[in-house]
């Protein structure tokens, strides 16, 4: 039945013309009741964001005006404010510099650019994390008392280190560092942080469970952080060993086959915790119908009470790359989720595609 309902959405759009909103037929062969399932890309106007040569911003750090998102624009993240989807992306120049940039919508299809980023590298105490290769992949959540919190990647060119940063108004922001902060972490490979929220409406909160606030991180196997105030983190450690524990990992014979990573905010529901994440497939020993190292995405369910205790796991992924803008660009074969919102009664993912432009797939009622 869902199949026959998204082919006549499909048929209908193509008599309603090019003004209507025309979806491709379902991406998703998920079928399980705690995933989300139904999502179409939005082939009207995808991709709905672009690189863009003439936007200029002054860098601090090279003292000179710079094309700051002339080469790619990629792995958005997004919310729900007043109203308006508000989409965080990451942009890069032509040195592979990447910051952040902000773009608005009022239907969340299409959106305004602003001129300048507004996340960036500065000569700041974080300048040692964050040059010359950035700060990359953010991903938001609202705080209980009304502000945000962003985590993203920064990247000095040789060490990805996850970090995150604080703003109540989404334009001046007070960063924070690194996630994992002692001596055992602080200049080991880390990025991607998804945390745990229950859903507010539109608004996505952070969500303590048993007294913590709890956050995914990983892009090998995934791993786990958690905090009694959002500000300060301990990674999750195997008590005997000390080492990271190990919550979901790759799956030989699968489009996961390569690596795992944290997509958006993990989503505290009935049924579990529903954690979006990106993958990779293998060279080899994988899944045979993709081609190696494809990106795709699936879902895993973890427990509501103990958010590192797997219940389940799709599959099979949701979203894959089958669009020219997403065969093809910096990196071939990509979807890379990062962006979900819950928008004028509907879901709306928004992910990078080729790591090159933006995309975005909606999800049927």
């Amino acid at each position: 039945m869902l199949q026959n309902k998204n082919c006549w959405i499909f048929l209908i759009s193509l008599v309603l013309g090019a003004g209507a909103c025309k979806f491709s037929a379902p991406i998703s062969a998920v079928s399980l009741k705690w995933a989300f399932n139904n999502f179409s890309k939005l082939d009207t106007v995808n991709p709905i964001l672009t690189p863009n040569t003439s936007s200029i911003f002054f860098c601090p750090i090279q003292n000179a005006n710079l094309h700051w998102e002339s080469k790619n624009v990629l792995n958005p993240t997004a919310l729900v404010k007043n109203g308006k989807v508000y989409l965080i992306y990451r942009a890069q120049d032509s040195s592979m510099t990447s910051r952040l940039g902000l773009a608005i919508s009022e239907d969340g299809m299409h959106f305004k650019k602003s001129g300048a980023p507004i996340f960036y590298p500065a000569k700041d105490s974080f300048y040692k994390y964050e040059w010359k290769g950035g700060v990359e992949d953010p991903r938001i959540v609202s705080t209980p008392d009304g502000g945000y919190l962003l985590t993203y990647t920064s990247y000095d060119g040789k060490t990805a280190r996850l970090c995150f940063a604080t703003s109540i108004d989404l334009m001046h922001w007070e960063k924070r560092g690194p996630v994992l902060k002692s001596d055992r972490y602080i200049n080991t490979w880390s990025k991607s942080g998804a945390v745990v929220v229950e859903r507010m409406g539109e608004n996505m909160v952070a969500k303590k469970i048993n007294g913590k606030y709890w956050m995914y991180f990983g892009d090998t196997d995934l791993f786990m952080a958690y905090s009694t105030d959002l500000l300060h983190w301990e990674a999750l450690e195997n008590e005997e060993s000390k080492k990271l524990v190990s919550v979901l990992a790759p799956r030989a014979g699968f489009f996961d086959s390569r690596l795992v990573e944290p997509g958006p905010y993990a989503l505290y529901t009935k049924q579990g915790i529903v954690l979006i994440y990106n993958s990779s497939n293998a060279a080899n020993n994988n899944d045979i119908s993709l081609p190696k190292y494809t990106y795709a995405a699936g879902q895993a369910l973890f427990d509501t009470s103990m958010p590192y205790k797997l219940l389940d796991r799709s599959k099979t992924y949701f979203i894959h790359p089958d669009k020219n803008y997403e065969l093809i660009g910096e990196v071939n074969n990509v979807c890379f989720v990062e962006g979900l919102v819950y928008f004028k009664n509907k879901w709306i993912l928004y992910y990078g595609t080729a790591d090159s432009k933006i995309a975005m797939a909606v999800a049927q009622p």
